[in-house]
């Protein structure tokens, strides 16, 4: 296994040149990754054919137009992001100014996922450049062609001491772990967040660690029925289900499960047609293992729809499971498949103490139209982030920092918020020399008395 050491030291010394600090150089290069993006369109969406079976739709909106858009949002602001900030001083520090200095940790690792894997890898990357860092990316070995294409994309447009692809299994990621890397940033399973963040530990690394868990969608009874239905249908199968914030089961109205499951058929064969294991364009399963892992999950409860599969190809087609309780295997771990098992409830408190007696879910969904219960929800189930009356598309906002919240992650990402992460704050008292407050010294008479007065 190949020792990363040299790397490691050659980004830290390039590091060490500041040239990474200078604005105009993390814009030179967020621009140079912009374009060899546009650069690479054609061979990454034949690359995420290849490994995943993805649409050229999807390939472009979910992968190629996020990042795209990210690094414009990016390019737009920095120049304000990255100044130093003015912050107020208190009384007692008197002739000092206050400023907030946003400083590069310096070496980066991030560790990109197989489920998006051009998607998960750039936008931190996007953050990384912008706060000034250099970089190692190690994207997944699951999707080999679509990390292929990335490594040369990355090559072509980078030195190596600044931004570098890193390829290989977990043995890899394990070598790689192993460097004292300035900061981790990890998009993956809950169990090897788990690893990574013991191996950070061990130099006291930060890490920001994107996870997943189970995301609940709850449909209320005053829902639009019609649009929820088309609306957590695409949320839920889009890319097989394999997205982290996808719903990973459906709460269900009593009142409203019929004619809900009715629309829902109706939205799965609109989006995906009556043979969706037929369609051309419907992703795979990434994996055997993964794809024998999710059709375990069909014998639970009662098949309602789909429930059909293709082992030769990896397909699995959409389907939806009732009769489920919270006993039920699909129930225990993220589903990350074409799978959507259904919970009823009669009164909303039981959907709020079924999602609260659980690790705390990465994204929540809510159908309703009243006031009242999407105040309800929001303010007692403690979630990443989510939408009210949609699916997934929080994501795609710059303006809304990405984020788990206790067991589905650490920290948040996206606009600002990227470079939020990849940044130090330092913080700096300026003190005038102009005059000297005599009772902040021990040796002033009556001192102790003259301090309290002057700050009642």
């Amino acid at each position: 296994m190949e020792n990363y050491s040299s790397l490691l030291t050659r980004q830290k010394s390039f590091f060490r040149t500041e040239k990474t600090k200078d604005l105009s150089y993390r814009l030179e290069a967020l621009e140079k990754l912009r374009s060899a993006v546009r650069d690479y369109e054609k061979p990454l969406m034949e690359a995420l054919r290849s490994d995943l079976n993805k649409s050229e739709f999807d390939a472009y909106t979910t992968e190629i137009m996020i990042v795209l858009e990210e690094i414009k949002f990016t390019i737009n602001h920095l120049k304000s992001w990255a100044k130093p900030r003015k912050v107020k001083t208190p009384i007692t520090h008197i002739g000092s100014a206050s400023y907030i200095y946003p400083e590069p940790y310096g070496v980066a690792l991030i560790i990109a996922p197989w489920n998006y894997p051009f998607q998960l890898a750039v936008a931190p990357l996007i953050g990384a450049i912008a706060a000034g860092n250099c970089a190692v990316i190690k994207p997944s070995e699951l999707t080999p062609n679509t990390s292929e294409v990335f490594a040369q994309l990355i090559a072509e447009t980078f030195p190596e001491e600044f931004i570098a692809v890193v390829q290989g299994g977990v043995e890899t990621s394990q070598v790689l772990l192993e460097e004292k890397f300035d900061y981790i940033f990890f998009t993956g399973s809950v169990p090897v967040g788990k690893v990574i963040m013991e191996a950070a530990a061990k130099n006291l690394t930060p890490v920001t660690l994107e996870l997943g868990g189970k995301s609940p969608c709850i449909v209320h009874e005053d829902a639009n029925l019609k649009l929820a239905a088309k609306r957590i249908a695409w949320g839920k199968f889009v890319n097989a289900g394999q997205t982290c914030v996808a719903p990973d089961y459906l709460y269900l109205h009593k009142r409203i499960r019929d004619p809900f499951i009715e629309l829902f058929k109706d939205a799965i064969k609109e989006l995906y047609g009556n043979t969706p294991l037929e369609n051309p364009d419907f992703t795979r399963i990434v994996s055997e293992r993964h794809f024998n892992r999710l059709k375990t999950f069909l014998d639970n409860g009662k098949v309602l729809i789909g429930g059909s599969s293709n082992p030769e190809r990896l397909r699995i087609e959409p389907t939806v499971l009732t009769e489920i309780n919270w006993g039920d295997a699909v129930m225990e771990d993220e589903i990350f498949g074409p799978i959507l098992p259904i919970l009823e409830y009669e009164n909303l408190a039981e959907a709020i103490e079924g999602i609260d007696n659980h690790p705390k879910p990465l994204a929540l969904y809510l159908f309703s139209e009243n006031d009242d219960i999407q105040t309800k929800v929001l303010n007692q189930v403690t979630f990443g982030g989510g939408c009210i009356n949609d699916t997934v598309y929080h994501l795609g906002s710059p303006h809304l920092p990405f984020g788990g919240v206790g067991t589905s992650g650490i920290g948040a990402y996206h606009g600002k918020g990227s470079f939020d992460t990849f940044s130090h704050e330092k913080s700096v008292l300026k003190q005038t020399t102009k005059f000297d407050l005599p009772f902040r010294y021990p040796n002033m008479k009556d001192g102790l008395k003259k301090i309290k007065k002057f700050i009642k």
